[in-house]
């Protein structure tokens, strides 16, 4: 088994490792028992992605498409993102509003 991706943290290793798993590639996340030894400081770096030898190269191949998937497109908002944001803000507005009605009526 090779290290083939160091996550930055535990979820994002299992993610990592899900997605290999799900094209065929046996994966095992190790490390995560040292995040423990850390105390209540955040953990970073301690979660690894291992591939058996003769799965690296196609392993390498799916984590560089997930890594590209996963960058921003330079930074740019899509339409659906800032849509949601905006009912986001004025659903929040509106239960602040329903709140001071509920106990200042």
């Amino acid at each position: 088994m090779k290290l083939i991706y160091r996550a930055s943290d535990i979820n994002e290793a299992h993610i990592v490792s899900g997605m290999l798993q799900s094209n065929g590639i046996e994966a095992h996340v190790g490390g995560y028992y040292l995040q423990g030894g850390v105390g209540d400081l955040a953990a970073f770096g301690f979660a690894n992605v291992h591939v058996p030898d003769e799965d690296v190269e196609q392993a390498v191949f799916l984590i560089a498409q997930y890594e590209d998937a996963s960058k921003d497109n330079n930074g740019t908002v899509s339409k659906r993102d800032s849509v949601k944001f905006y009912i986001s803000v004025i659903l929040f507005i509106i239960l602040i509003i329903a709140f001071l009605l509920f106990f200042f009526w």
